[in-house]
């Protein structure tokens, strides 16, 4: 991992990336490579998810998502930086449990988009990059607490993966 907190090693961008012109989705040019970082997100009804709270990510505002699990409740708020696992919480479940993942404007469970394709039984749960609620603008986040696998989809085409379960 890069001192600038990305997982290079399990991220990969593809190279439609910079045809794609991004509301929802800053793509930069760093000398470590490409970044990219979540701009906007939405839960299941359209409430705006990014910069609910004051914790930003090297001066990006954090996009922020309920969690369901063992009984307890509460809000975590995810770096926006695709590959970057920091994270910042009232409510840590520890690696492996299920969690449900609701919004945190309207407490609806986020939408479950389907399994992960590596074999855990994870299920992929959509927070859409535009109001329209499309699912070929989304990021799929793992509801497993600690299997780090996303997926950035914009306009239905695949921009970015990240998948490696060896994080803290």
């Amino acid at each position: 991992m890069g001192e600038d907190h990305i997982d290079r090693e399990s991220l990969v961008v593809t190279g439609r990336h910079s045809e794609i012109p991004k509301p929802a989705v800053s793509i930069e040019e760093k000398n470590a490579g490409v970044v990219i970082v979540v701009t906007q997100a939405f839960g299941p009804k359209g409430d705006n998810i990014v910069g609910i709270s004051d914790v930003k990510f090297d001066g990006f505002s954090a996009v922020t998502v309920g969690v369901r699990s063992g009984g307890r409740e509460g809000l975590v708020h995810l770096s926006p930086i695709h590959g970057d696992s920091r994270k910042e919480g009232d409510i840590d479940p520890g690696p492996g449990a299920t969690c449900e993942l609701f919004c945190p404007v309207s407490k609806e469970p986020l939408d479950i988009l389907g399994e992960t394709d590596d074999g855990s039984g994870a299920k992929y749960c959509a927070i859409y990059l535009t109001s329209k609620l499309s699912q070929g603008n989304v990021v799929m986040l793992s509801n497993v607490w600690g299997h780090y696998h996303s997926r950035i989809i914009d306009d239905t085409e695949l921009i970015s993966y990240w998948a490696t379960q060896d994080h803290d």
